[in-house]
């Protein structure tokens, strides 16, 4: 299950109600988290050991959701980067906005030298 941030309930607001143009992002990025991202972006993405977002693609919605189309895979942590508990869709490689976040299935603690990737159809995407 995935939320919606301020940022993008905002722009979708205003887009759909408001005819105010919102011009999407051409790349989207999975950015990972130790802490809920929550709607306002406070939470604490993970930093340093060699992170760095990811680029993602997704599947055609089907009743407002979706999945990443292929697998994702993140760089080799150089230095452990922490509890892993949450997700999130940004539109920039670094700063930009938050689009939407969600819980991870299970949080898992990520160790230098382990392989942190995402399967495909494994990241559930739901604006439902």
């Amino acid at each position: 299950m995935s939320q919606l941030s301020n940022y993008l309930e905002n722009a979708l607001f205003n887009a759909v109600l408001r005819n105010t143009s919102y011009t999407s992002p051409v790349t989207v990025y999975v950015a990972l988290y130790t802490s809920d991202p929550t709607d306002a972006d406070a939470g604490a993405e993970v930093s340093g050991g060699s992170y760095a977002r990811v680029s993602v693609a997704f599947t055609a919605p089907s009743n407002g959701a979706g999945d990443n189309s292929a697998q994702l895979n993140f760089t080799t942590p150089t230095a452990d980067w922490g509890t892993v508990t949450h997700w999130a869709i940004r539109d920039a490689s670094t700063a930009g906005n938050l689009l939407l976040y969600g819980a991870m299935a299970a949080s898992r603690t990520i160790k230098a030298a382990d392989t942190v990737k995402v399967n495909v159809g494994d990241l559930d995407v739901s604006f439902a």
